[in-house]
């Protein structure tokens, strides 16, 4: 136990240095002290407690996904009927109540019919029910509504969907450790720390993204547009603020078909060359240039409209087919304007519009605040903690002072930098209380040394046994402490999460510090010298 070969002693000598030099930059950073720039510099993320920054809590409509649902059924429904051969006639198709209701013209293909629509239905989860019921009444009527496990999980998937889109934006905008999750069903909390105005990133997360390109119907009368009537298959889309063609602000656009902006690979603001306007450049993946191709190449000398949430942006006429899948979106743009909406359609849209129910701006003062008075606590308790421990053991207190504290809390801080891991007052309480668990483990070592000396064993054989037996009970206890951290870690959220990542990271160094360096400090100063006695 107490023998240690020279590349032992460099090997845990050399880790501990490498992690406590790791620890400067973060150290450095608390005073405001910076490295040059070029020099590599790992620092711990302070959360948005100790950094202040911007938190939003964002509500989306479950209702909204229910519609989508039934739209995109009833575009595969007709897809897939007009596929069959022969091909399957049907009446016009009803969304009311929540159900897609339809005729089969041909009461003889009634039963292809069914047969046809069965593959677009799957199983919800693991429920054992199906995403959607399909029903033939009267003969010839299909009626197909989506049960409630089906709604759920495909709320539940726009949801993680939504996340991660949200993620995206906020990692463009440059932000580090951002703090994202789901609360409940509807809802996701952003945190964001040293954001201190709120107003761009709700200006982002707020907007869909939904971008589509979708063919204008030159038959439909204005004057019905303006009363609110729209053609048979078609829906009527306002222009956006200031793109008003004309003294319509309304136009009518296919309702289905179309090509959507989820097979976009890229988007960049940029200038148009003969105006230098602000412009955002697109480009397709291989399937939706080839879409963007035929769409073009098929409507020549027709208008379609390119629509962002539910708004157009223009109208342009098809003049010659659009090839090489690249497109540009004009409009009133600014240059931020254009970046924001780039940003957007490159993180991909939105599965479902996001509203901000909560707002909260945190300042930087009430974090300075609480690093403050969490620092003056720890440094309270630890020089209270240093002096016992001194006073009880003499020289292996001083030992286990310069290791289970002071390294200690230098290689927290240098594995916490390197991971890139966010600090928050709940991970400083965390701290402390990792650095009383280290001190509690050199207790039981020091305390247990003590009885083999009782017992009257010689010194160096007191000092072994003492190791030995007490390591036992602390790997027993911190094992039982990293089962309960990592169950706070993989259940918990936020400053859960916080403490449980600062406990996992104490427990590992202080078991470190506590039962390999204090050992290999104590036996090399054994062999240096072969004391008679122990002072303890």
């Amino acid at each position: 136990m107490l023998e240690f070969s020279i590349w032992k002693k460099v090997w845990y000598w050399g880790l501990a240095l490498v992690l406590c030099l790791l620890s400067v930059p973060t150290l450095l950073s608390f005073t405001n002290v910076h490295l040059p720039e070029g020099v590599p510099a790992p620092k711990v993320n302070l959360g948005l407690d100790l950094a202040g920054g911007s938190r939003l809590l964002l509500e989306a409509d479950r209702n909204q996904v229910i519609q989508q649902r039934l739209e995109g059924m009833e575009e595969s429904v007709r897809t897939k009927l007009g596929q069959v051969e022969p091909r399957i006639a049907i009446g016009d198709v009803s969304s009311r109540g929540g159900r897609l209701t339809f005729t089969v013209r041909d009461t003889s293909q009634v039963d292809a019919a069914r047969e046809a629509l069965l593959p677009l239905t799957n199983g919800a989860g693991l429920t054992g029910q199906r995403d959607w019921d399909i029903q033939v009444v009267n003969g010839n009527q299909f009626v197909l509504a989506p049960t409630s496990a089906g709604i759920d999980l495909e709320v539940s998937n726009a949801m993680d969907t939504a996340v991660e889109v949200v993620r995206k934006r906020i990692d463009a905008l440059g932000t580090k450790e951002p703090d994202i999750r789901r609360l409940g069903g509807t809802r996701i909390d952003v945190q964001v720390p040293g954001l201190q105005d709120p107003a761009a990133l709700k200006a982002l997360l707020g907007q869909t993204a939904k971008l589509e390109f979708k063919m204008v119907d030159e038959t439909a009368s204005q004057a019905d547009l303006a009363q609110g009537i729209a053609p048979p298959g078609d829906e009527i889309v306002p222009y956006a603020e200031g793109m008003a063609e004309g003294q319509s602000p309304v136009i009518a656009v296919k309702r289905l078909g179309g090509i959507t902006g989820d097979q976009l690979t890229n988007a960049k603001q940029g200038f148009e060359q003969q105006t230098n306007r602000a412009v955002v450049n697109i480009t397709f993946n291989q399937q939706g240039g080839e879409k963007f191709a035929q769409l073009t190449s098929t409507n020549v000398g027709k208008r379609f409209a390119i629509i962002l949430d539910g708004k157009v942006l223009s109208a342009p006429s098809i003049n010659e087919p659009i090839m090489g899948g690249s497109a540009q979106i004009s409009g009133s743009f600014t240059t931020k304007s254009a970046t924001q909406l780039a940003i957007a359609l490159r993180s991909g849209a939105l599965p479902v519009d996001l509203k901000v129910v909560e707002e909260r701006t945190v300042g930087a003062d009430l974090g300075a605040d609480a690093i403050h008075k969490g620092a003056v606590a720890m440094a309270v308790g630890t020089l209270a903690l240093v002096i016992f421990i001194i006073l009880t053991y003499g020289r292996f207190g001083i030992y286990a002072c310069i290791c289970a504290l002071l390294i200690n809390i230098l290689m927290i801080l240098g594995v916490m930098a390197v991971f890139g891991t966010t600090l928050t007052l709940p991970g400083i309480a965390g701290f402390v209380l990792t650095l009383g668990a280290a001190v509690d483990a050199n207790v039981l070592i020091n305390e247990r040394i003590r009885e083999e000396r009782s017992k009257g064993r010689r010194v160096v054989q007191s000092v072994e046994l003492g190791y030995k037996e007490a390591s036992r009970a602390i790997f027993d206890a911190n094992i039982t402490n990293s089962i309960a951290a990592l169950l706070m870690f993989a259940f918990g959220s936020g400053p859960v999460r916080g403490f449980a990542v600062v406990l996992m990271i104490g427990i590992v160094t202080s078991v470190f510090t506590a039962v390999t360096l204090t050992r290999m400090w104590v036996a090399g100063w054994l062999r240096k010298a072969r004391p008679s006695d122990l002072n303890l």
